[in-house]
């Protein structure tokens, strides 16, 4: 119910009326003008309440005369009068119907009441009650009211004293409180000039609001009171104390900041009064070195040494002051923070360290004002580095509290407080534990530092600085700082410090970042203009690192020390947190110094006490040299001990070269472990050239926990290859799987780092990698995998966009590759071809059918593994390969020349095993791939098939890759126009290009058409394999190039053959008549394995003298088919001539088999006619009485295989020839070839006719006379051969044959019949003497006399003068069955003279039937009778 309702103004009524009547019973007796001042109220009060609807204006209008009865009743002095007036002064001011006089007047009474120290309790309710329900006591009576509170306080009555107290402060309250109601009363109206401001306190005060100027007169007195000066409006004050009036200040200062704000006034007081004095207090605190004087006095007075009360109070107001009014007293607040930082030293007392270390708190917690501490400060060229100061004193403070005092220090015996403790004290508390201000704490959290153990507590909630000494203020006595106290109170104001600060800058570089995002999304859409908002932001940047600069040495050494010295793991977690945030701070704002030092101390932490690890050692020795400085003061960073007592969980192998024992990993070391991981993870985008530092480390604790790589480059626990050194315990056992995790998802996400972050991770792992590569080199030691499993796990999760990294990544996987160690080559090549494998089958955007270049990016360290000379990795690619062309060859376009080439890269000293795995691979594409790959391409698979027949390591491979290029020329066949097209297509491009280029085509076999050319690679590559020093190749060679030729040879053009002819053909020739010619003459007794030699094969001589035949077989049947096409080329002579020349040197071989094959050879090319109708060629052939066995060479060639064919029988010839002079003597000749033809085959045949002579006339020519014995007589068999050509020669060359040509023949007949048998051959030439049979050889003869006497018989009258010549010979012939030819100087033995009885004889018949005219009979009787 409101105070002015009906019903509470009736009430009121009521008991003014009661307590006026009590009033004036009590007062009956005693004091009689009192009892008539109630009466007449009484009836006041009754004429008010008729004669006025407003009853509540009216009280308050004679409030004076209302109150004068209870004033009255108060001035008696008896205690139950003047509880009953001050009870009913006090329902008046409750209903606010005091005027302004009757509250002088009620002052004034309570004055008298105070002075008299009647009723004190109820003389301070009475005041809180008129201040608080109205506002019309003001200037010196609100003053007469303050000062009497103030007075109260100091009675001597606890109660009273404790009850003032609280009415000081809420009377010290209201009046800013009237003030601050009073400003929003007149908020918005046109405020007074500001007066002019000078030095005395009455100029300032004119222009103030009256409730403005009573707040300025209090909080005035209040400075001048604390500074023990008199007041000014505060008139009556007896005594004060300090403390008291700073409790005041600072609740004053604390609850309204904004009239010191708003108004000058105030302002100027704070600068001019509080300031000053507040530095004046505290020089106790300054000048004191702990240890200068004994005890401490509790008196208030200011004397020369801290006083806990004064100290703490003014911590407080300087606290307030920096919090709300910094931006008022930049130099003031310098001061003061100054001074904050001075009490941090070692040297003052342990309390003043502690609540100074409160104060510091207060501070941490609030970045915003630590960034203008920063602005203001340490961004001013000659100003005090304030900012610094404040973290590097907080660092060093903590640093001074793990330095044990000396024992004889009578400060540190007055409280062991500061928080280090001696070992011994250690001992003695340790089992109890300490209870201190976080209550008792049975499991202690604690740091160890050298044999200095300080408990941790739990002082604050995060992000709060709860103080504990700064809050006593009741306490007298310096309080005793329990062990740890401080220590704590210090951790946390770092751990604050960086958390708010790190929360703050990533706050707004995040916005930052935003709005620019914001920006270039506005400017692309629509050209707009740049915000005005974007000029401030380098200066925003300068604050951030200049914050950043200013505190990270400081908080690195403190962080790095608490680490070391950390034995609670969620203070270590704590730790490692705030290193890790600063880390990625740094990185953010591109500090690469701070940066990297942050990362080094939690590398150096993760890793056992004293690693020798380079990169580490580096780093951290540039950072122990640096000390950094508080106030100009140097302080040097305490080096962490690592020999805190940890639980060891692993032991194991250390990778670095220089130890050689074990090393232990502690808890705390996987906890670091984790932290590390946790950046890398987090805050990969910053690290940039840090990932070294970071990478290094993971891999030696990798190595050390003995986790190794497995598919995709997942590290796995793996068991020590090194042996049982590696000890893990079972929490550990159950981490590793986790860390493997962790580890994996580190790498997995570097697919959202931005590209410059990625290669520096791969530059890192590159790094990495290089330095295993160094420490793997002239050891047996296994290699860490580390770096090359991660560059493999890091590519594979970058496939989107693999081009960026791909040419770093794979150069140096390759060198990996290259290394002497297998370990680390097995897995560089793994690494590359596992990489190879997913970009290929990776769903590229655009895909690798329309990216050709990133297909060739793709595959172009395939080809590079073929310099690698290792076998391993040889097996690895070609592994690769063969799964590439089981799941991708139907899609490798332009990558097939790669492929083909990785394939086709074999060498001899790879062995069987890589041979036969490359073979397989070129098996599958020649069956599966040839129709799906571009045509330009298969001219390297032939290339690549012809590789295989000329490696010498298998055999088998050899043969079947003949097979293969068999099986691609029928390819060729079959596809012909097809790839006729796109060749042509393709030549037609690339002669554009070169056109373009000013360059000449270059290709092999140019000009041929494409596909011609193709053929022609073909050919060659099987003309090389005809030519391999193993005659199983060479043979099966021969045999696919000869049916190549014959069955494709249709397909190529007209100059192509050309090519044909001289390129492959005469080329493989000249090839093989040299191998022949000299190969080795030496007995083989083995072809290898248990495989027996037959002995026409035992030499190489043999085994050549094969090829040779096969070869000349081959040449002379190509030129016996494909005459028709080969005469209109222009050289077909110089071809023929070319072809003779090589007949006739392989029939002057010495090797028995060449020199007769060479002459079936001339049998076979002998048998071409002169072309014409195709249809008239056989019959022409039959008119010429050549026998069909010698028409169809090319049949014979099918079925008999040419040199191998028999040859007919000379008897029978000779009766045909007889016959058909004899029957048909007339018979007509075939029609005549047109005149230029018969004069070309003329030049032909009498070419020929020069080769048989030259043959003849060597084979025969006897030894010279100095010769013993000759070296080499030419076997019966050849020479009957080589007569045995005369007849078909002959049918060629007739028309020509001259009396010099029959000389020639009859030396070569002569020289025939004249070389003797060999003894070793004559069983089976020469007949028994009871026989009469001709030899082959002399049959061979008289048939060739018979021919050609024939052919003079029917021949023209030119021809008849031949006839002596004829008889001559066979007369010569006749004289040899009784005397036989001499060979050179050779003797004849006697038994030789039976073969020439028959010569005779039948020399006489053939005489005798071409004389059968009338001059033969005799003719015949003479010669017989001569013999």
């Amino acid at each position: 119910m409101s105070t002015s309702s009906p019903e509470a103004v009736k009430k009121l009524v009521e008991n003014m009326q009661t307590d006026l009547r009590s009033l004036s019973m009590e007062c009956k007796k005693k004091f009689p003008p009192v009892k008539e001042a109630a009466e007449s109220g009484i009836v006041k009060i009754k004429t008010i309440a008729a004669r006025n609807t407003d009853i509540l204006a009216a009280l308050k209008e004679n409030s004076s005369e209302v109150v004068q009865p209870f004033l009255m009743g108060c001035g008696t002095k008896e205690p139950k009068i003047t509880q009953l007036c001050l009870a009913a002064i006090q329902r008046l001011m409750s209903h606010e119907v005091v005027s302004e006089a009757a509250a002088g007047n009620i002052i004034n009474m309570l004055w008298q009441l105070m002075e008299n120290g009647l009723e004190e309790l109820k003389l301070l309710q009475t005041v809180l009650v008129l201040l608080t329900t109205n506002t019309v006591v003001h200037d010196e009576v609100l003053s007469k009211a303050i000062v009497l509170c103030f007075r109260l306080h100091f009675t001597k009555d606890n109660i009273t004293n404790n009850t003032a107290a609280a009415t000081v402060r809420q009377v010290v309250t209201v009046v800013f409180e009237r003030m601050v109601a009073e400003d929003e009363r007149f908020k918005g109206m046109a405020e007074e000039p500001p007066p002019v401001q000078g030095n005395s306190n009455r100029r300032s005060v004119s222009t103030l609001r009256p409730s403005a100027k009573d707040a300025y007169m209090l909080f005035q007195d209040l400075c001048q009171l604390v500074n023990a000066d008199a007041p000014y409006w505060l008139v009556g004050m007896t005594e004060m104390t300090r403390t008291f009036g700073l409790e005041l200040l600072e609740s004053v200062l604390n609850d309204f900041p904004g009239v010191f704000l708003q108004h000058q006034e105030f302002s100027f007081l704070l600068k001019e009064r509080v300031c000053p004095l507040v530095i004046k207090l505290f020089s106790p605190n300054i000048k004191f070195r702990q240890g200068s004087s004994g005890g401490s006095a509790a008196s208030p007075a200011p004397v020369e040494k801290p006083y806990f009360p004064i100290c703490m109070r003014l911590l407080r107001v300087v606290s307030v002051l920096i919090k709300h009014f910094y931006s008022l007293l930049v130099t003031e607040c310098e001061i003061f923070l100054s001074l904050l930082v001075k009490f941090l030293d070692g040297e003052k007392p342990q309390w003043l360290r502690a609540v100074a270390v409160e104060s510091v708190h207060r501070l941490c917690v609030q970045p915003h004002l630590l960034r203008s501490f920063c602005q203001s400060y340490d961004m001013k060229p000659h100003s005090t580095k304030v900012f610094r100061d404040i973290v590097n004193a907080l660092g060093s403070f903590i640093q001074s509290l793990f330095i044990v005092p000396s024992a004889g220090n009578p400060a540190s015996a007055n409280a062991v407080a500061g928080g280090s403790g001696s070992a011994a004290q250690t001992a003695v508390q340790g089992g109890q534990g300490v209870a201190g201000v976080g209550g008792s704490l049975t499991t202690q959290a604690a740091f160890e530092y050298r044999g200095t153990w300080i408990p941790l507590m739990t002082v604050s909630v995060q992000g709060s600085a709860k103080a504990t000494y700064l809050e006593m203020l009741d306490k007298v006595e310096p309080p005793s700082i329990p062990e740890g106290y401080a220590m704590s109170v210090a951790f946390s104001a770092l751990l604050d410090l960086v958390r708010g600060i790190t929360s703050m800058i990533e706050r707004e570089l995040s916005l930052e970042e935003e709005a620019a995002a914001a920006e270039a999304a506005t400017r692309e859409g629509s050209e707009a203009p740049p915000s005005q908002e974007s000029p401030p932001e380098p200066l925003a940047h300068q604050v951030w690192e200049e914050m950043v600069n200013a505190c990270w040495c400081g908080l690195l050494a403190a962080l790095s020390l608490l680490l070391d010295a950390s034995t609670d793991e969620s203070a270590t977690e704590s730790i490692l947190k705030a290193e890790l945030t600063m880390a990625s701070l740094c990185g953010r704002l591109s500090l690469v110094t701070p940066r990297d030092a942050f990362i080094t101390a939690i590398c150096k932490a993760s890793l056992p006490p004293h690693y020798a690890l380079t990169v580490l050692c580096s780093n951290a020795t540039t950072l122990s040299n640096k000390s950094y400085s508080i106030q100009g003061q140097n302080v040097q960073i305490i080096s962490p001990s690592s020999e805190s007592h940890q639980q060891v969980v692993a032991v194991g192998q250390p990778l670095t070269v220089q130890h050689q024992g074990t090393v232990v990993l502690t808890a705390k070391n996987i906890q670091c472990m984790r932290t590390l991981l946790n950046l890398a993870h987090c805050h990969g985008a910053v690290l940039g050239t840090s990932w070294q530092l970071v990478l290094a480390t993971l891999q030696h604790l990798v190595w050390i926990l003995g986790l190794k790589p497995g598919v995709g480059g997942v590290l796995k626990p793996g068991r020590a290859v090194e042996g049982p050194s590696t000890v893990l315990t079972t929490a550990v056992m159950t981490d590793l799987p986790i860390i493997s995790n962790i580890l994996s998802r580190l790498f997995e996400s570097s697919q959202y780092l931005d590209d410059v972050s990625l290669h520096h991770l791969i530059n890192a792992l590159c790094s990495l990698s290089m330095e295993a590569m160094e420490m793997a080199y002239g050891n047996n030691k296994e290699p860490s995998l580390f770096a090359v499993a991660k560059l493999l796990e890091t590519g594979l999760v970058n496939m989107d966009r693999i081009e960026i990294l791909w040419r770093p990544l794979t150069a140096h996987l390759l060198e990996v590759c290259q290394h002497p160690n297998a370990r680390m080559r097995e897995w560089g090549a793994e690494a590359v071809t596992s990489l190879i494998k997913a970009g290929l089958s990776y769903k590229h955007e655009p895909s690798l059918s329309q990216n050709q270049r990133l297909q060739l990016l793709l595959l172009n360290p395939l080809k590079e593994l073929s310099n690698v000379l290792h076998a391993d990795i040889r097996q690895k690619q070609l592994e690769c390969v063969l799964q590439i062309l089981q799941s991708q060859g139907d899609s490798l376009g332009p990558g097939w020349p790669l492929v083909l080439n990785v394939i086709g890269a074999i060498r001899n000293d790879q062995g069987e095993s890589l041979i036969r795995t490359a073979f397989q691979c070129l098996q599958l594409v020649v069956t599966d791939f040839l129709p799906t790959m571009p045509c330009t391409c298969l001219q390297i698979v032939v290339e690549v098939a012809g590789s295989f027949g000329l490696q010498n390591q298998e055999l088998n491979i050899s043969l079947t890759s003949i097979g293969l290029l068999w099986n691609i020329s029928d390819y060729f066949f079959q596809r012909g126009e097809t790839i006729t097209d796109e060749l042509e297509r393709e030549e037609a491009l690339l002669e554009k290009q070169a056109q373009e280029k000013g360059e000449p085509l270059n290709r092999p076999f140019h000009p041929a058409p494409p596909f011609d050319c193709l053929w022609l690679c073909l050919y060659a590559k099987l003309g090389e394999l005809c030519v391999d020093p193993r005659p199983a190749v060479r043979k099966s060679a021969g045999q696919t190039l000869f049916s190549t030729i014959a069955a494709h040879g249709t397909l190529l053009q007209q100059p192509t053959w050309h090519i044909v002819v001289w390129k492959v053909l005469f080329h493989l020739l000249d090839c093989v008549r040299k191998s022949s010619t000299t190969a080795d003459k030496e007995k083989i007794e083995s072809g290898g394995g248990n495989i027996l030699i037959h002995h026409s094969r035992d030499t190489a001589e043999k085994q050549w003298a094969e090829t040779w035949v096969l070869t000349l077989a081959g040449v002379a049947r190509i030129f016996n088919t494909r005459r028709y096409l080969l005469q209109q080329l222009g050289d077909f002579f110089k071809a023929w001539e070319v072809l003779l020349d090589h007949i006739q040197s392989a029939a002057l071989s010495k090797n028995n088999e060449v020199s007769l094959a060479a002459l079936k050879s001339f049998q076979e090319i002998l048998q071409i006619v002169t072309p014409v109708k195709d249809a008239d060629k056989p019959d022409a052939l039959a008119a010429m009485g050549v026998p069909p066995v010698l028409v169809d060479p090319l049949g014979g060639a099918t079925t008999a295989a040419g040199p191998g064919r028999p040859l007919l029988r000379s008897d029978s010839l000779a009766e045909r020839l007889a016959q058909r002079y004899m029957n048909s003597a007339q018979a007509q000749l075939p029609p005549p070839p047109a005149p230029g033809e018969e004069l070309d085959d003329s030049a032909l045949w009498w070419s020929a006719w020069n080769t048989w002579y030259r043959t003849g006339t060597e084979c025969t020519r006897p030894p010279p006379p100095g010769a013993d014995k000759p070296s080499f007589i030419p076997s019966q068999p050849f020479l009957t051969a080589l007569v045995q050509i005369f007849p078909a020669l002959y049918q060629h060359v007739k028309g020509g044959f001259s009396m010099e040509d029959l000389r020639k023949l009859g030396v070569i007949l002569h020289g025939a019949v004249s070389v003797p048998i060999s003894s070793d051959a004559s069983p089976f030439i020469l007949p028994s003497y009871t026989e009469a049979v001709l030899t082959s050889l002399q049959e061979a003869v008289l048939t060739a006399l018979d021919v050609l006497q024939k052919a003079i018989c029917v021949g023209p009258e030119t021809l008849q003068v031949m006839y002596p010549a004829i008889f001559e010979q066979l007369l010569l012939f006749v004289e040899f069955s009784c005397k036989p030819p001499q060979y050179g100087k050779l003797e004849t033995k006697h038994v030789a003279n039976a073969k020439y009885n028959q010569v005779g004889a039948y020399c006489l018949l053939l005489a005798s039937l071409s004389l059968s005219g009338s001059h033969g009979y005799p003719l015949c009787l003479h010669i017989a009778s001569s013999v």
